[in-house]
């Protein structure tokens, strides 16, 4: 399916520029005497997030298949690179203690708890996804050039606390246990799959060729795959068991006199 028009994502390439460059003079500041440093690798990180959405908004987004290109670098592998940029810390050491000491109290109330919850994040990601392909949402999108950029707004924000659920360096809320943030990982796995497995059959709310469906189905499931087992990865290297409590039963250890 296409649609007559520009693409209305393109003026929206402003966006990751603004965005990196004030990351860059923020992680610069932090050369100042006095000053830890900032890690060159968060730096890559959060540009590389940067670069996806630049690439994103490149896409032109006139069928089925440059959309979906679009969904998976603004919705997945922009947020990942954007997450582990560690945006939150660099802010923290950035503005005055009292702002940033506000900022984490704010963490704190209930409704910024609820949302950080990976399932929170697992709803809003995959189930826009599902609304979106299963409903006439799309066709209203394609239709609409302010509604497709608004949709693609929401996957971003959508896929960024997500990611930032599942394996985000940034301060928040009680995260779940590992083990706990795994299976939600694995939950967005079959979602995203069984989505694509509808595509790849033509049962969506979609009407395009053959070839198409067919061709976005094999980029949802593989790239998706990809994104979903790259922030798996970014969880295990970050974990860092708790150490195990010593049983009161245990016997005294002997030590040299």
């Amino acid at each position: 399916m296409t649609h007559p028009g520009h693409s209305p994502v393109g003026p929206l390439l402003l966006v990751p520029l603004l965005a990196f460059w004030v990351y860059l003079a923020a992680a610069l500041r932090q050369r100042d005497p006095g000053r830890a440093g900032w890690s060159h690798w968060r730096t890559a990180s959060f540009g590389a997030g940067c670069a996806s959405l630049a690439a994103a908004a490149l896409l032109p987004g006139h069928d089925l298949v440059t959309h979906m290109g679009q969904h998976l670098l603004v919705g997945m592998l922009a947020p990942l690179g954007l997450v582990l940029g560690a945006p939150g810390t660099l802010a923290l050491r950035t503005v005055p203690r009292r702002v940033g000491r506000s900022a984490l109290r704010l963490l704190r109330h209930p409704l910024p708890r609820a949302l950080a919850h990976p399932v929170a994040g697992l709803l809003l990601t995959a189930g826009g996804l599902w609304v979106l392909h299963l409903t006439p949402l799309y066709r209203a999108m394609m239709a609409h050039p302010a509604l497709h950029a608004l949709l693609l707004v929401h996957f971003l924000a959508s896929g960024y606390l997500f990611t930032w659920s599942i394996a985000g360096p940034d301060p928040g809320p009680h995260r779940p246990a590992v083990p706990v943030r795994l299976m939600v990982l694995g939950g967005s796995v079959a979602a995203h799959a069984a989505l694509a497995q509808l595509l790849y059959a033509g049962l969506v709310d979609i009407t395009a060729p053959v070839e198409q469906l067919r061709a976005a189905a094999t980029l949802m499931y593989y790239v998706g795959d990809l994104a979903e087992i790259l922030l798996a990865l970014a969880l295990l290297a970050t974990w860092r068991p708790a150490p195990r409590r010593a049983s009161r039963k245990a016997e005294p250890r002997l030590t040299p006199v």
